[in-house]
């Protein structure tokens, strides 16, 4: 069964908003964002054809309150939700109550959020599917987390079960940090995630962070290429690109095959993302988590196979069979991706709200800035720091990061204070340069950038 797509409300705000209006545009769909009184007059609250009150600035009364959107969708008559990225996007909860209302959530079934979203379940799934996965396993008490320790050995990682993006994990060193790692972590993931459960890995002390970007109708799937996010701070990603450079070509395709191997076992329908840790040292690579929603990098796989994967995802939220055989995807070139965040590098990163007097964004073939701010705008204390994406086509990569710098040095924004001289550094740096860094680098370039400065 098929339901056309005539009225989109879009749940979510900043440039992922921007991004599927445009999409709406093109393909004729009435766009409706549904906005936080902090963003009634923002960039895309002026892009979209409507704008339907959410609820106050706080999050928890907006964007995170699945009641909210639901009665938001219903007073504007929408046919589906796109919940973005972040806030709702991978929350059961509005896909169920979308459903119940009628309403078609552009994601996953339900059942496939709930099976990747905890991560212990993931992990059954990946071994499930054939996927391989980093050693180690559940830690109900000391004596248990013990037991994993002696299986997989030191360093290993302490990682809570709710957690995610770099969230709700520790490092333990030794045998003699265990025990007060372990208490620390099951109480900090209580207190974050509402769920106290924890689990072991082994540490991989060089690693790549490398996804694969599928795309799914229930029935088959398609991979997309893959991205390195692997310049993180923190555990999170300030640069990607794709594909991922330095891969040998058997490891690219068995990751490919994994990645579709997770889908085709869970009978994925939508966008989704197969996140892997690549082990520099061994070559191999295991199972991390998978994303069910639409990234922030999706800018560079759209640039080097063609595609407009907002597009893609609403046609399968429709319920039309993919359009794509794998076969069609055809990669070009090589695409990278610079977020510009509203922080302070000096002040540790610190956000940078206020009030954006100016802005210059570059333009030229092979270059594109999604973005949801322009001279005027604000930028609210209450949300993350995302200002714009700098996304560069080139030939290769040495021509897409030659091409990002001179797109750097056009790039203005002015009013608030922001990362691009960061990204000027970084494109800079003869490691990063060379590329296939791992993910402690950018702490090394960060130390080294300090360093240059005295």
């Amino acid at each position: 069964m098929t339901t056309r797509i005539r009225r989109l409300l879009i749940a979510n705000r900043g440039e992922i908003a921007a991004r599927v209006i445009r999409t709406c545009r093109r393909l004729g769909i009435e766009s409706v964002l549904a906005a936080s009184d902090a963003d009634t007059e923002s960039l895309p609250a002026r892009l979209a054809d409507r704008v339907v009150r959410l609820g106050p600035a706080n999050a928890a009364q907006s964007y995170l309150d699945p009641a909210a959107v639901v009665r938001a969708a219903q007073a504007v008559e929408a046919d589906a939700v796109h919940p973005g990225y972040g806030f709702l996007s991978e929350n059961p909860s509005l896909a169920r109550a979308c459903a119940t209302a009628g309403i078609v959530f552009v994601g996953p079934a339900p059942e496939s959020l709930e099976a990747v979203g905890d991560k212990l379940t993931a992990r059954s799934h990946a071994v499930a599917a054939g996927l391989p996965v980093v050693p180690g396993g559940e830690a109900a008490d000391l004596a248990g987390a013990q037991e994993v320790a002696a299986e997989v050995g030191y360093p290993l990682l302490v990682k809570a079960v709710g957690g995610g993006g770099g969230r709700g994990m520790k490092l333990v060193a030794g045998p003699d940090d265990l025990a007060h790692t372990l208490d620390l972590a099951v109480s900090e993931a209580a207190a974050a995630f509402g769920d106290p459960r924890v689990y072991l890995e082994r540490f991989v002390s060089s690693g790549r962070h490398v996804e694969v970007q599928i795309l799914g109708d229930g029935a088959r799937a398609v991979a997309l290429g893959d991205r390195d996010c692997s310049v993180q701070r923190r555990y999170q990603k300030l640069f990607e690109e794709a594909p991922a450079p330095l891969l040998p070509d058997a490891l690219r395709a068995e990751m490919a095959a994994a990645a579709l191997a997770l889908a085709e076992h869970l009978h994925y329908r939508g966008l989704g993302t197969v996140e892997l840790l690549v082990d520099r040292e061994r070559g191999s690579f295991y199972f991390l988590e998978m994303n069910a929603r639409i990234q922030v990098e999706h800018p560079v796989t759209e640039m080097v196979t063609g595609l407009d994967l907002v597009a893609e995802q609403l046609a399968v939220a429709e319920g039309l069979p993919l359009g794509l055989r794998q076969e069609d995807v055809v990669l070009t070139g090589h695409a990278v991706e610079c977020r510009i965040n509203a922080e302070d590098a000096a002040l540790g990163f610190r956000p940078s709200p206020g009030r954006i007097h100016r802005v210059v964004l570059p333009v030229g073939e092979g270059l594109r800035v999604d973005t949801h701010v322009q001279g005027g705008s604000v930028v609210p204390p209450y949300y993350d720091s995302l200002l714009a994406k700098l996304i560069v086509h080139g030939t290769d990569r040495d021509d897409a990061v030659a091409r990002a710098r001179a797109a750097l040095d056009l790039l203005r924004i002015e009013g608030v204070t922001t990362t691009v001289p960061v990204h000027r550094a970084l494109l800079a740096d003869p490691e990063f340069a060379a590329g296939g860094v791992d993910t402690t680098f950018f702490e090394r370039f960060l130390d080294s950038q300090l360093v240059g400065a005295r």
